[in-house]
C-alpha cells in the first residue's frame, strides 16, 4: 500500500520545480521593512563618509538641498564691475 502523498514538498522538489539553486536557502527570509516607503517614492541615496559627517540627521540633508534648489533656481543677476573704467 503506498504511503499518502505529504502537503509539504521536500527541498530537493521545490528546488527543482523553482530553479533555484540548493546554496540559496531563503527558509529564514522575511519581508523588506522598508519595501513601504520605496513605494511611496522614497529616493535612498548614499553620502560619501565625509559629507555624512557634516550632517546629523536625514532632515538636516534634505534642508541643505531644498536651500542649494532655491539658490540655483534664483535668475541670473549681472554684476556691476568695481573696475574703474579709464
Amino acid at each position: 500500500m503506498k504511503k499518502p502523498a505529504s502537503k509539504k514538498m521536500s527541498r530537493a522538489r521545490r528546488v527543482a520545480d523553482d530553479d533555484i539553486r540548493p546554496e540559496y536557502d531563503f527558509a529564514k527570509g522575511r519581508p523588506n521593512p522598508y519595501a513601504a516607503r520605496f513605494q511611496a517614492g522614497v529616493t535612498v541615496v548614499a553620502l560619501d563618509p565625509d559629507v555624512a559627517e557634516s550632517f546629523p540627521d536625514s532632515a538636516a540633508v534634505n534642508d541643505a538641498l531644498r536651500a542649494l534648489v532655491r539658490i540655483a533656481k534664483r535668475p541670473a543677476t549681472k554684476s556691476k564691475s568695481k573696475r574703474r573704467t579709464a
